[in-house]
C-alpha cells in the first residue's frame, strides 16, 4: 500500500472518529500514530509520538496563549465590563435597538481586552442579555446580538485563535493582530448597523429607551470605563508600537488585568481562584488539539496527501479567489460540526501547500479563515458560543430562540466574508503601512 493511499484512508479514519464523538486532539493522535507506524514502522511513531509534543509545547510563543486567557479571565470575573455596556447603553439610549448596538460595541471592547471568544459570550451575556430581556426586547434578539458579537474576540486583536494560526503557519503574529482590527471593526459597525435597521423596520423588536441623558451619571460612567483603554493601549499599543512581542504582550496585559482590578477593588480570592482554574482548563484543552494537530501535520507531510490535493485543486483552477471559495465552502460545511480551534488545526496541514501553491498572502488568508471561524461558532449544531450563552443563562431563554436570533447575524458576516475576500486591502493596509 502506498504512503498515499494510507494518507487518505488516514483522513478518512479521522471523520469517522469524529463522526463517533471522539476528542478530535485524542482523534488527530491515534490517526497519525496508526499512520505513522503503517508508513515507517511503529518504533518512528513512537520516537515521534515521544520527541514532537515536547518540542511544540517549548515553543516560547505558546506562552501568549494562557496570558491572553487569564487577562480576560481576570477581566470577566471582577466586573471590568459593566462600565463600557453602561456608558454605551446612555450614548445609544435614543437609537433603534440602542441596547442591543450597545451589547455589540461592548462586546468588541471586551474581546480587545481579552483575546477570547468564549470569555466575551460569557462575560456579556450576565451583563447584557439580562437588561435587554428587561426592557422587553424580543429574545431572540437579546441573545443572538451577544451571541454572535462575542465571536469578535476571534477577530478583534488581540485573538487566540491568530495564535494558534500565526505559530502554525510560521506568520507574524503582530502582523495578524494588526491585519484583524479593521476587519473586526467593520463586523461590529455592519451588526450595528443591521440592528438599527430591523428594529426601525420591526419596533416590537425593540421598544425604545425613555432613559433621559444624564450629564453626571455620563462622567462617572467615563471614569468608571478607564480600565478599557489602559488595557488595550497596553497591550496593542505595545505591539503596534514595536515596544515589545506578542507574546510579552501577553504577559503585560494579564499584569495590568490583575493590577486593574487591584486598584478597583474587585480582585477578591473566589475571583482569582477562577480565573486561575478556568485559565488552567481553557489551556489544556487548547495545547491538547495543538498537540495532535502536530502529530497530523507530521503524518500528512509523510503521506503526500497535501501534495496530491494541491495537485486536484489547481486543475481546477490556479485563480486565488476561486480557491479561497472553494476552502471557505469547506469551513462552512465542516463548521457546523467541528469546534473553531479543532477545524483550524485539523484543516491548516492540509490546506496550508494548496495556499502556498498558488501564492496566496497567508495573512489575508488568515483572517478570511478567523471570518470563517467565527461564523461556525454560531452555526448549529455544535455553535460553541450558542450552548456558552444558553448554559450562562442557564435556560432562561431557549436554546431555538438564540440559534433563530444569530441568523442575521450570519448573513451579516457572510456579507463581511465578501467585502474581506473582494477587498485584500481591508486585511493588509494596516500591517503594510506599519511595516513601511
Amino acid at each position: 500500500m502506498s504512503m498515499l493511499t494510507i494518507g487518505w484512508i488516514g483522513v478518512g479514519g479521522l471523520f469517522a472518529l469524529l463522526a463517533l464523538r471522539m476528542s478530535i486532539g485524542i482523534a488527530l493522535m491515534i490517526v497519525s500514530f496508526v499512520g505513522i507506524s503503517a508508513m515507517l514502522n511503529t518504533t518512528a511513531a513512537f520516537g515521534i509520538v515521544s520527541a514532537l509534543p515536547f518540542s511544540f509545547i517549548g515553543d516560547w510563543s505558546l506562552t501568549a496563549i494562557p496570558m491572553f486567557l487569564l487577562m480576560g479571565f481576570i477581566a470577566a470575573n471582577t466586573g471590568l465590563t459593566t462600565g463600557a455596556f453602561d456608558l454605551l447603553k446612555m450614548l445609544l439610549a435614543r437609537v433603534p435597538g440602542g441596547l442591543a448596538s450597545a451589547s455589540v460595541g461592548a462586546c468588541g471592547l471586551f474581546a480587545a481586552a481579552s483575546g477570547s471568544s468564549i470569555a466575551t459570550t460569557a462575560a456579556m451575556s450576565r451583563i447584557a442579555v439580562p437588561e435587554m430581556l428587561r426592557a422587553r426586547y424580543h429574545p431572540s434578539l437579546a441573545t443572538g446580538v451577544v451571541a454572535a458579537s462575542g465571536t469578535l474576540g476571534s477577530l478583534i486583536p488581540p485573538s487566540i485563535l491568530m495564535v494558534l494560526y500565526g505559530i502554525f503557519t510560521e506568520q507574524s503574529i503582530g502582523q495578524l493582530f494588526i491585519a484583524g482590527f479593521v476587519p473586526g471593526v467593520i463586523s461590529a459597525l455592519i451588526y450595528m448597523a443591521m440592528i438599527t435597521v430591523r428594529c426601525t423596520i420591526k419596533p416590537e423588536l425593540a421598544p425604545r429607551s425613555t432613559e433621559v441623558f444624564d450629564r453626571q451619571r455620563f462622567i462617572s460612567l467615563l471614569w468608571s470605563v478607564w480600565p478599557f483603554p489602559v488595557l488595550i493601549m497596553g497591550v496593542l499599543g505595545g505591539i503596534f508600537g514595536g515596544y515589545f512581542t506578542p507574546t510579552e504582550a501577553g504577559g503585560m496585559g494579564a499584569t495590568l488585568a490583575f493590577l486593574i482590578a487591584i486598584m478597583r477593588r474587585k480582585l477578591t480570592w473566589d475571583a482569582t481562584r477562577s480565573a486561575i482554574r478556568q485559565t488552567v482548563v481553557a489551556t489544556s484543552s487548547i495545547f491538547f488539539l495543538s498537540i495532535g494537530a502536530i502529530m497530523f501535520t507530521r503524518f500528512m507531510g509523510l503521506s503526500g496527501v497535501p501534495r496530491s490535493l494541491t495537485d486536484a485543486m489547481l486543475s481546477v483552477s490556479d485563480n486565488k479567489i476561486v480557491i479561497i471559495l472553494m476552502v471557505a465552502g469547506l469551513f462552512v460545511i465542516l463548521g457546523m460540526v467541528i469546534d473553531s480551534i479543532g477545524l483550524m488545526l485539523l484543516t491548516l496541514p492540509i490546506l496550508l501547500p494548496v495556499l502556498e501553491a498558488a501564492d496566496i498572502n497567508l495573512i489575508w488568508f488568515g483572517i478570511i479563515t478567523i471570518k470563517l471561524l467565527e461564523i461556525g461558532l454560531v452555526t448549529p449544531p455544535v455553535g460553541l458560543n450558542l450552548y456558552v450563552l444558553h448554559s450562562a443563562l442557564s435556560g432562561k431563554v431557549k436554546l431555538k430562540d438564540i440559534i433563530s436570533g444569530t441568523t442575521w447575524f450570519i448573513a451579516m458576516d457572510l456579507l463581511t466574508l465578501v467585502l474581506l475576500i473582494a477587498f485584500p486591502a481591508l486585511s493588509l493596509f494596516l500591517p503594510a503601512l506599519m511595516a513601511g
